[in-house]
């Protein structure tokens, strides 16, 4: 790649990962806000809720038309009109006079996201040789996993302070800066060489291993949300944590993601299933080690900061993985795992409510660590469960210089 075109690609992937920055702060803002725009619009938590509820089906139900609808259309321009209406949905979301204006505007935003994450990982891929577009991926996954850990708190720092209103409109202006550098920097179709185009269908192709992606994909996520996502009750009854205690830890877990995402970008390339079968069993252990020492606050520690750092990194590859064993379309293929990844976390969510409700607050992270164990295990036995057909190798040798 010339050193020209390199730079070129590297700072296009920057913007990649400040647009899922701002994609998963925006999704994820309204929980911080929750009670400030309740109070303002006149409406009760739960319908407040609705902003984060909707949002999430939204993302799982339009995932795959709208990447069906704009399969044919360059990804430059998928990326900048999609950013340019999450613009335009954010200023919305900042002016709304009323409450159904709001879940609209929000709605509007969350089908933007549905194809900016199926359209995003492969317009990354494209920029960068073969052998380093798992690399790509996780460097953008950068961004995802600094989302909750500086855009949430910053933006309900900003709500909290000036208004939620001003914390939107905030997310809009990150958004339509990400929205004009994608424009001048991502290569056009005619810019696109035949290794490039490549990149539009799997490396590696194989319909049951990309199956058998998907089912892991949606237990394991799903093993880590039944836990991870009532950690905070968890942490106060079984941990004996002070309330003042879970904003530092939860912000070491948080950083603790952003480090595994840089991690597993060193081996996503050239040892795929190793990249999936480590955070999985990490996952594994940390939530049996919290359900059997979680009393013990060092130990505690210790194991959220690993549960944040693998499941950060199984994302990352999840995503280069599902650019290798694409049967078809990368573009389908990641929004196909993308709703596996939303329906994990819906379902591990409802799952750990109810366990709470009749079992206790314990159950959960030794139900989580059953599903997650199920997932490595399924994962485990692809060699029997998929084609015969030899995947690529679990080590690569490089022989470009890449991202």
């Amino acid at each position: 790649m010339h050193p020209t075109t390199r730079r070129r690609a590297a700072w296009a992937l920057v913007a990649l990962a400040v647009g899922a920055f701002t994609y998963v702060t925006a999704e994820v803002l309204p929980i911080g806000l929750l009670t400030v725009i309740a109070a303002d619009l006149d409406r009760s938590p739960s319908e407040t809720g609705l902003l984060v509820t909707g949002y999430a089906v939204v993302v799982v139900l339009a995932s795959l038309p709208l990447t069906r609808l704009t399969q044919r259309v360059p990804r430059r321009r998928v990326l900048t009109v999609t950013l340019a209406v999450f613009v335009a949905g954010m200023l919305l979301t900042a002016v709304a006079p009323n409450y159904p204006t709001l879940l609209a505007a929000r709605l509007l935003v969350a089908a933007t996201q549905a194809l900016f994450w199926a359209v995003a990982a492969p317009a990354a891929a494209a920029m960068f040789p073969p052998e380093f577009r798992g690399r790509a991926i996780a460097r953008m996954s950068i961004g995802s996993a600094l989302g909750p850990v500086l855009g949430v708190p910053t933006g309900t720092w900003v709500g909290q302070q000036v208004g939620w209103r001003a914390a939107f409109a905030l997310a809009a202006a990150v958004g339509l800066v990400t929205c004009v550098t994608l424009a001048a920097l991502l290569p056009g179709r005619g810019q696109v060489g035949a290794d490039r185009r490549e990149a539009g269908r799997g490396t590696t192709p194989d319909a049951r291993r990309f199956a058998l992606l998907i089912v892991v994909t949606f237990v394991g996520v799903g093993g880590h949300l039944t836990a991870y996502t009532y950690i905070t009750p968890f942490l106060l009854e079984f941990g004996g944590f002070s309330p003042a205690a879970l904003s530092p830890l939860l912000l070491a877990a948080g950083i603790s993601g952003v480090a595994g995402t840089i991690l597993i970008g060193r081996v996503v390339d050239s040892r795929p299933r190793t990249a999936l079968i480590g955070p999985l069993a990490l996952i594994t252990c940390a939530l049996l080690v919290l359900y059997a020492l979680g009393a013990l606050q060092p130990v505690a520690v210790v194991a959220v900061c690993v549960t944040g750092m693998s499941f950060s990194a199984l994302a990352a590859a999840i995503g280069g993985r599902s650019l290798q064993v694409a049967p078809g379309s990368t573009d389908i293929a990641t929004a196909i795992v993308g709703v596996a990844f939303n329906t994990g976390i819906a379902g591990g969510s409802l799952l750990g409510g109810a366990l709470i409700d009749h079992t206790g607050v314990r159950s959960v992270t030794v139900a989580g660590a059953l599903l997650t164990a199920t997932a490595l295990a399924a994962l485990l036995c692809e060699r029997w469960v998929a084609s015969a057909r030899r995947t690529a190798p679990e080590r690569t040798a490089p022989t470009r210089s890449g991202c």
